[in-house]
């Protein structure tokens, strides 16, 4: 299988960024770590043997980014708005500067983001703020409901529109929903993932604008772990 590590040096985070790419063609998908995770995460939490073969056959590409949620999230030293700031240079890294890259050398169009958790959150947050851009999500036991964890009280404007069950339900942008309408979502989590809720919260809202999701909650006593998050990505990828 095809593997390289590389070192971006992100003028908009100011800072270099370490990934991995696995594969040599197919769909490019980003793939976002949990809270503060690594870009390595992926690899040695055995996500990427699980769709080894479809890496092997070319028809997925993944890209493994780095977080930066030390920074931004979880930086409780910090204020609120600077968390928010963080949040948005790593998006425009993301958006301005990796996929840009990630064209270059793939040519598929079409561009998917994976997340599990706190990633799911980033992959749910950024493929629909972009849905002209991004036209495939897939969230494995996504953390949505995070205002009162980690802001503490701070709410502006750009972290309303950071929000996806914030932003989505006053979303009427006619151009924005028809791409949204034929784009793929897919929300995973378990019936014993603390994340369930949230994940039934974004689908309804998803659903109330017409835009298809598909929800699936696993039984068997899924939960909200890597051993259901490497079945599911194996099922949905």
């Amino acid at each position: 299988m095809h593997r390289e590590y590389h070192v971006d040096q992100s003028a908009a985070l100011g800072r270099s960024m370490e990934r991995l790419v696995f594969g040599h063609a197919g769909v490019p998908a980003i793939v976002f770590p949990t809270s503060r995770g690594r870009f390595y995460e992926f690899e040695d939490r055995g996500m990427v043997a699980a769709v080894e073969s479809k890496l092997e056959r070319g028809e997925l590409q993944l890209f493994c980014v780095d977080s930066v949620d030390s920074e931004s999230w979880y930086a409780q030293h910090v204020p609120g708005r600077w968390r928010i700031a963080r949040h948005l240079q790593y998006e425009r890294y993301i958006m301005e500067e990796l996929l840009p890259a990630m064209r270059a050398r793939n040519g598929n169009q079409h561009v998917s983001m994976i997340g599990c958790s706190f990633g799911g959150f980033h992959a749910a947050s950024m493929a629909l703020r972009h849905p002209s851009t991004v036209n495939r999500m897939l969230s494995m036991g996504g953390a949505f409901d995070i205002v009162s964890r980690f802001l503490r009280g701070y709410y502006d404007q750009d972290a309303y529109f950071a929000l996806p069950t914030h932003f989505m339900p006053n979303l009427h942008d006619a151009h924005l929903l028809d791409c949204m309408r034929h784009n793929t979502y897919i929300l995973a989590t378990g019936q014993h993932d603390m994340c369930w809720n949230d994940n039934e919260r974004l689908a309804a809202i998803l659903r109330g604008k017409d835009i298809p999701v598909r929800l699936d909650v696993w039984g068997n006593d899924a939960g909200h772990d890597w051993p259901w998050w490497r079945q599911m990505l194996e099922t949905y990828m």
